[in-house]
């Protein structure tokens, strides 16, 4: 919403959709990389090298997703009229950055936690 707010941007009801879009592609990314972290948990590795392999082994999957959503925006973009082209564009902004809050800012939070010392695998779902 900041990004959208410092860019000026009208909230359409494309755009409202667009943006609810793009909080499930980000919630479905988080999602992705807990379950992997849980995996390498569950495979007997330490903290600190399950989320580093968890994030590993994620990000193809969260990758490949947020691509495939952009070339998508791009066509409707590229194809599209109004309502389309503004859906496409504030879907795009919405999934750049989530895929660049799921990569870093989930990473740099789960490595503080692990630095903290709280290392009980079952508050990591393991």
């Amino acid at each position: 919403m900041a990004i959208f707010a410092g860019m000026h941007v009208v909230l359409t009801l494309p755009g409202i959709a667009a943006f609810i879009l793009s909080m499930g592609m980000a919630v479905d990314a988080n999602v992705i990389i807990f379950e992997r972290l849980k995996e390498e948990l569950k495979s007997g590795k330490t903290l600190r090298s399950a989320i580093d392999s968890g994030f590993k082994r994620a990000f193809v999957a969260i990758l490949d997703s947020n691509v495939t959503t952009l070339l998508a925006a791009a066509v409707l973009f590229y194809f599209g009229t109004g309502p389309i082209k503004s859906f496409a564009v504030a879907l795009s902004i919405g999934i750049l950055t989530s895929m660049f809050t799921a990569i870093t800012f989930t990473r740099w939070m789960l490595h503080n936690t692990a630095s903290t010392g709280i290392k009980n695998s079952k508050l990591y779902g393991a």
